[in-house]
């Protein structure tokens, strides 16, 4: 999984958030974390982008920790990150979101990333 490359937008260093939870089950599966957050420097020992177009290597998951009032105003950099797919954890669905992914043939799906991965549906 070294290759496959996930971005954390809204990602957390507080350990009891599902964010901090997600990144570190991540890199206990073996996947390539970029954690996304506007002023944190490292998290989990990774060095934490502030922007999305801070990113430029292909991403195979982009998977989502921040509601719509923060997600809205990136849909542009999400639909410029190109991700392979998209997870929209609950509590981060929004209906602008999802029709610039559908409009963008960028496939997503609801669900949660720690089940996922804990259900071998990653």
């Amino acid at each position: 999984m070294q290759n496959h490359t996930t971005v954390v937008l809204g990602a957390s260093n507080k350990p009891h958030r599902y964010a901090c939870k997600a990144i570190r089950m991540l890199l206990e599966y073996g996947y390539h974390v970029v954690p996304v957050h506007p002023k944190l420097e490292n998290i989990e020992g990774l060095v934490v982008k502030h922007q999305l177009a801070h990113i430029l290597e292909p991403v195979d998951t982009l998977t989502l920790y921040i509601g719509s009032a923060r997600s809205e105003p990136l849909i542009d950099d999400i639909i410029n990150l190109n991700p392979a797919r998209v997870i929209l954890n609950p509590g981060t669905e929004s209906d602008k979101l999802e029709l610039a992914l559908l409009h963008n043939e960028i496939p997503f799906v609801k669900d949660c990333t720690l089940l996922m991965l804990e259900h071998g549906r990653f």
